[in-house]
């Protein structure tokens, strides 16, 4: 790994750490790869101070600070890996590994937590201790549950834990937070089908997986219509549909692939009962076999009220209120921080990348989108104001 230089106090401000965001932009990693970025912030963590523990949940990282004889703990966390996207941009830092982008920013969340960890150890006055958790694999991989498998809050116990996401469609450095339900559980379904496949001009002769595998696609969409409470949320997306090849052959088989997602735990439940009872009842009106397969994915990411009227507060009062809304939207999109808030109260909240039409504004998970550098000092200044507020001496 090449060495970056830190500069020589906080004094001169973000610059190093725009630097590193883009170097890290450069050299993307993917789910349990991200050894060089684990390695660069261990390597920044030790310059300053903190005790560094590397490996936990494979290539996670995480650095602690105590100071004073206070007992309170508190956790931040920031997700170091990227995407299997193909880069369309022109900038400077585009990634220089095929196929592979940091297309959600995580580069960014890596950076701006390096720089109020720099802060924190040259200035902030607080009594307990700081836990700075580098986490890998949030993109579908559980890296958050693997470090808790490894022994995350047993080794580094949290009073409460924290995590931002940037948010294009939001104005630049602008805060948003709410309490409760904030983002969805995500499931993956396969079903296969299973039928007679025979010739397209004797269709009696076959029993046809397109045809039930059409009519299970309509069917589900009703769930969502006439089966779970319309004031709640779910969404069924059929992502995939795979069958055939010839115009005139009927295929023996059909495979569809489905998003499964809601914001409570008993919608969630309710969705499984009825998309497997849906299936297999479609699936036998047409004499065709179903197997289904459910991977369960990640949990309803649930944020406390305290830590989340706390994290508004502390916002408000750094930025103000024209910067800070309280009482966000929910997003159906997942994140593995939920696994951490199952066992940990805490928050996670947004800070805006840019609004729409603006170079910030493009959508994550794009191969043209990137990270906001402008939001790392903002985002820095409240991570350290945080600590500051948590841990009072």
């Amino acid at each position: 790994m090449q060495a970056i230089q830190s500069q020589p106090d906080v004094a001169d401000g973000v610059d190093e750490f725009i630097r590193i965001r883009r170097d890290l932009h450069a050299h993307p990693e993917l789910a349990f790869e991200e050894r060089r970025t684990a390695a660069l912030v261990a390597q920044k963590l030790l310059e300053w101070g903190y005790a560094v523990t590397k490996g936990l949940g494979k290539t996670g990282v995480v650095g602690s600070l105590r100071r004073g004889e206070g007992g309170r703990s508190l956790g931040l966390r920031a997700d170091m890996d990227a995407l299997p996207i193909a880069e369309r941009g022109t900038v400077q830092w585009k990634s220089r590994s095929p196929g592979v982008m940091h297309g959600c920013g995580h580069d960014g969340h890596t950076a701006t937590l390096l720089a109020a960890a720099l802060r924190i150890a040259r200035t902030s006055d607080f009594c307990g201790t700081l836990h700075l958790i580098f986490q890998p694999a949030e993109e579908g991989a559980g890296g958050a549950l693997q470090m808790m498998a490894d022994g995350l809050f047993e080794k580094f116990p949290c009073d409460a834990v924290f995590a931002l996401h940037n948010m294009p469609g939001i104005e630049t450095g602008h805060f948003v937070f709410r309490s409760g339900p904030t983002m969805a559980s995500s499931d993956d379904v396969t079903i296969t089908l299973r039928g007679v496949g025979g010739h397209g001009g004797m269709p009696h002769r076959a029993v046809d997986t397109v045809v039930a595998a059409a009519s299970i696609v309509m069917a589900l969409q009703t769930i969502v219509a006439r089966n779970v409470d319309p004031i709640r949320t779910a969404v069924v997306t059929v992502g995939a549909l795979t069958a055939g090849q010839a115009n005139n052959v009927i295929p023996e088989s059909a495979t569809l692939k489905l998003s499964v997602r809601a914001l409570d735990a008993t919608v969630r439940t309710q969705l499984r009962e009825r998309i497997v009872e849906l299936v297999r009842l479609q699936a036998a009106s047409y004499g065709v076999q179903a197997h289904i397969d459910w991977q369960p994915g990640y949990a309803v990411l649930v944020n406390s009220p305290r830590e989340t009227a706390l994290a508004t507060r502390v916002a408000t009062e750094l930025f103000g209120g024209d910067r800070v809304l309280a009482n966000g939207e929910p997003l159906t999109a997942s994140e593995d921080f939920a696994f951490m808030l199952e066992k940990i109260p805490g928050c996670y909240f947004f800070v805006g990348n840019g609004g729409t039409g603006t170079p910030g504004g493009c959508m994550v998970h794009n191969p043209g989108y990137d990270f906001n550098d402008a939001i790392i000092e903002p985002g820095a200044a409240f991570w350290t104001r945080l600590v500051e507020e948590y841990l009072k001496p």
